[in-house]
């Protein structure tokens, strides 16, 4: 059979069309009531009447990626994971201003359409969903051929959610004597791979080799999925006091957290109230990085924290742990300091 013109460029049409019927029932798993229509649409719609329930509705949107974590994922042949990421990425960059995601949707740019490798992608963006309640309400999968190589792709998304105007969180609620309670990440979430793949560069460490006190290989811990957080935090931010939160990712905890403080405060984080994980020291070690340097690029075991009322404090750990996130007082908010200071050293292994 001869070749469309297309088709001898680069770009399968066929190949596209295999994708989405493989995907559609991943798709299909994150549906709500509230979506209309189906898989193939030039646009995906979420019925708006749903908002009828809110007093004064906020709508808060998110877009990001996953960085060169991606290019882990190739180099291992793994494609069901990235996807979790790149929609933790979205809805816990929502849920620290306390919006719930309503919907995702998703771009995926690939040197060559592969319809079994895309379908991968997508079911690990359906599972990020189910994880965090937000519909895939749709996405975009485009053919690169001479820009990306065969095997190369690139992820990217984007996610809406919706708030009450009056529940915003942010640092307008944040007063000294608040307390900092760290959730624990899964690893390194998505930040940090061109350090990590630049650390491995230039050691010869391949992905083949042992994390010690991990009891993974190197290339499992790496695509360990990004933790999502959503519906813990949203359950948190509706039953008790919480002020702020902040989604630590590149910057690592300090910058982020900075982020969310009003004028005139700061903060101290103790290190001593939890031990990261052994990847985070392997890397440094590895790559001879020194500790300033790591907690600028790296969340260091805390993905995310909640600024919430000292009563609520110990509740909150209680709540967040009910909840498979476990969470630990790890610093407080104080008048007078600026920015955020790490004190104390983390416990030895």
């Amino acid at each position: 059979m001869t070749k469309s013109a297309y088709a001898a460029a680069g770009v399968d049409i066929e190949a596209g069309e295999r994708a989405v019927a493989l995907m559609k029932d991943s798709v299909a798993r994150t549906q709500r009531p509230e979506v209309l229509g189906g898989l193939g649409g030039f646009a995906g719609f979420f019925d708006a009447a749903a908002l009828k329930g809110y007093d004064h509705p906020v709508l808060a949107t998110s877009t990001d990626g996953v960085g060169t974590k991606v290019a882990i994922a190739q180099a291992l042949d793994v494609h069901d994971t990235i996807g979790i990421d790149l929609v933790a990425m979205l809805v816990d960059d929502l849920v620290v201003c306390g919006a719930e995601p309503l919907f995702v949707t998703d771009y995926i740019a690939c040197g060559v359409l592969e319809p079994e490798r895309i379908a991968a992608i997508v079911d690990g963006i359906a599972t990020g969903c189910e994880e965090a309640g937000a519909a895939l309400l749709g996405g975009e999968t485009a053919e690169h051929p001479g820009l990306l190589d065969p095997d190369e792709y690139d992820v990217a998304g984007a996610t809406t959610g919706v708030v009450e105007r009056d529940r915003i969180l942010g640092a307008g609620w944040v007063r000294s004597g608040d307390v900092l309670i760290a959730m624990e990440s899964s690893g390194l979430h998505s930040n940090g791979y061109s350090l990590v793949r630049h650390v491995l560069a230039e050691s010869g460490i391949g992905l083949e080799d042992r994390v010690p006190g991990a009891g993974k290989l190197l290339g499992e811990e790496l695509l360990v999925p990004t933790r999502i957080y959503t519906k813990a935090c949203l359950e948190l931010a509706r039953t008790l006091q919480v002020h702020a939160m902040s989604h630590i990712t590149g910057g690592g905890l300090a910058n982020n957290l900075a982020r969310v403080l009003p004028g005139g405060t700061g903060a101290k984080v103790d290190r001593a109230t939890w031990r990261p994980a052994p990847i985070f020291d392997f890397i440094g070690r590895t790559g001879s990085v020194d500790r300033l340097d790591l907690e600028a690029t790296l969340n260091m075991g805390v993905g995310m924290v909640a600024v919430v009322a000292p009563a609520d404090a110990d509740a909150a750990v209680e709540l967040l742990g009910e909840r498979g996130v476990p969470a630990w007082v790890c610093g407080t908010v104080e008048a007078g300091l600026e920015g955020v200071e790490l004190i104390g050293d983390h416990p030895a292994g």
